[in-house]
C-alpha cells in the first residue's frame, strides 16, 4: 500500500497487483480474477503471497541499488577520499529542516496557513532526505527484515 497514492507509480503498481492476479488465478481479466480470489481463500492467500513475493523483488533491486553505492563509498574511502557530496547534501538537508521548523515555530501565527501548509511539506521532505541517509548508512529498514520473516515463515491459512 506503500506505493499507492504516489501519482503514475500508483497505477503501475495496480497494474502489476492485477497482473499478479491474474497469473495466480489463471483468469484473463481483472474482474475475473478479483471474483476468484472473493471466492477462494486459497487463491486468497496464494494471491497474498505472490504480491508480496513481487513486492520484495522491487525492494531487493533497491536494496541492491543502495549496496552498489555502498561499495562506491568504501572504494573511495580507501583510495583517500571523501564523498563530499553526500556531505553536503545531508548538510543541506539538515539546515533546510532547521531552518522550515525555525519558520514554522517562531512565525507560526503571522503565515498564511497556506505557507505553513508549504513549509510542513517541505519539512516532511528534508527529514525524508535525511531518514534515507541514515538508512543508507547504517542499513535496511526493520520493515524489510520482518517481510522476509513473513516471506520465509508464511503458513497457509486453514481450509
Amino acid at each position: 500500500m506503500r506505493y499507492f497514492g504516489a501519482g503514475e507509480q500508483s497505477t503501475v503498481v495496480a497494474e502489476k497487483v492485477i497482473e499478479v492476479a491474474k497469473r495466480v488465478t489463471g483468469e484473463p481479466t481483472g474482474e475475473a480474477a478479483l471474483a476468484a480470489i472473493q471466492g477462494n481463500p486459497d487463491l486468497a492467500h496464494e494471491w497474498r503471497m505472490a504480491t508480496l513475493a513481487a513486492d520484495t523483488d522491487l525492494e531487493q533491486a533497491y536494496l541492491d541499488d543502495r549496496r552498489n553505492a555502498r561499495a562506491r563509498d568504501v572504494a573511495l574511502a580507501q583510495a583517500g577520499f571523501r564523498n563530499r557530496r553526500a556531505d553536503w547534501m545531508v548538510a543541506i538537508d539538515a539546515v533546510g529542516l532547521v531552518a522550515c521548523l525555525a519558520v514554522l515555530a517562531l512565525f507560526r501565527k503571522e503565515i498564511p496557513a497556506e505557507v505553513v501548509t508549504l513549509l510542513s511539506t517541505i519539512a516532511s521532505l528534508f527529514g525524508v532526505c535525511l531518514r534515507d541517509a541514515h538508512q543508507f548508512e547504517f542499513g535496511s529498514s526493520r520493515g524489510s527484515r520482518e517481510k522476509d520473516v513473513i516471506l520465509g515463515g508464511a503458513a497457509k491459512p486453514p481450509s
